[in-house]
């Protein structure tokens, strides 16, 4: 005869998989299946060499950015331009492997605050991006638009659902709590410091002046570096996307290694828009820049003026971070590893 608790067992296996089934959840593995069925595409970057795979789940492209203008366009004649090129100038200029080595050891410590990815996420409708030439709204919504454009093509992808949610959630690192960085220590296209500054970087000219252009040491093409060592060996010019990384990591975040690859490149567009720096690569951030140049399209082209309904989405988003609770102890060990951040992170 079956045992007294096999209803009870059951009932708890029911309610786990009515849960998971009304918000979406998936199951954590290692690495996200790259199988996914898509459109597969071959381009050339700047180099004239093959990218490896552009990825189109469906997702259509607008011709034009919010204000009339092509993407990523740093030259057209608009209301932005001069702000965003004087952005990098600063930028450039002070972005040195001495920087980076501060701000990583003073915000690699997490002891400004302590709160949830959603309280996040609200604090972001205090910060507008300067250095962006496409879209001029409170960064909450570039994190939905983003995030919502995603989840329409790749509906399975919990992951990577979460990923465009909190992918920006750095730039608070301007906010006052944070210590109110300058915006050219908080956003931007990010690079290597260390090794030669690739000319493919905007606005390249205004390196010359960077204490590290002319220092023997960093200007190379390897710098302090080498072959194949591993982008998670190389230091980064100091941003939202390292401090999120950073963030993330120490707070033992579950996302897979793709999801963090995203959260610290996607910046970096050097890499997966112009080829530059795949020498410093390993095997693990090949596979990775697949899914980094899937999220890549989402993040920069869903940007525009049409809102989302913020209370109508945050149910599914909060059911990806939040721990569904339990009496039964035993169930609960169980589905602790499978959340991808805990309620409370240290920032």
């Amino acid at each position: 005869m079956p045992s007294s608790s096999s209803p009870t067992v059951f009932l708890l296996l029911l309610h786990l998989f009515v849960r998971l089934s009304l918000f979406g959840m998936t199951i954590l593995v290692e690495h996200p299946d790259s199988a996914v069925e898509v459109e597969e595409k071959k381009v050339s970057d700047q180099t004239g060499e093959e990218n490896e795979l552009v990825l189109d789940g469906g997702f259509v492209v607008p011709p034009t950015n919010a204000f009339g203008h092509t993407f990523r366009d740093y030259d057209v004649n608009s209301d932005r331009r001069d702000g965003v090129e004087e952005f990098y100038r600063i930028n450039h200029i002070n972005q040195s492997v001495d920087f980076v080595k501060r701000m990583r050891e003073e915000y690699g410590k997490l002891d400004k605050v302590e709160m949830s990815i959603w309280e996040c996420c609200e604090l972001l409708n205090e910060v507008v991006d300067e250095s962006d030439p496409d879209l001029d709204e409170p960064q909450i919504e570039h994190l939905l638009q983003t995030a919502e454009a995603i989840r329409k093509d790749y509906p399975d992808e919990g992951w990577l659902h979460l990923t465009a949610l909190i992918h920006d959630l750095g730039k608070v690192l301007h906010l006052p709590a944070f210590g109110e960085l300058p915006q050219w220590a908080v956003v931007g296209d990010t690079y290597p410091v260390g090794c030669a500054f690739d000319e493919s970087t905007v606005h390249h000219k205004h390196f010359k002046k960077n204490p590290d252009y002319n220092n023997p040491a960093y200007n190379t093409k390897y710098g302090i570096y080498s072959e194949g060592c591993g982008l998670d060996n190389v230091l980064m010019s100091w941003g939202h996307d390292d401090y999120m990384y950073l963030v993330a990591k120490e707070n033992k975040s579950t996302l897979p290694s793709a999801g963090l690859f995203i959260v610290r490149y996607h910046s970096f567009y050097a890499l997966h828009r112009a080829g530059a720096y795949k020498h410093l690569m390993n095997e693990e951030d090949i596979e990775n820049l697949k899914w980094l140049k899937i999220f890549n399209k989402y993040d920069l082209y869903s940007k525009s003026k049409v809102r989302i309904d913020v209370e109508k989405v945050k149910p599914y988003y909060l059911s990806l971070i939040e721990k569904v609770k339990t009496n039964c102890s035993c169930y609960w060990s169980w589905m602790e590893g499978n959340f991808y951040f805990p309620a409370k992170l240290r920032w």
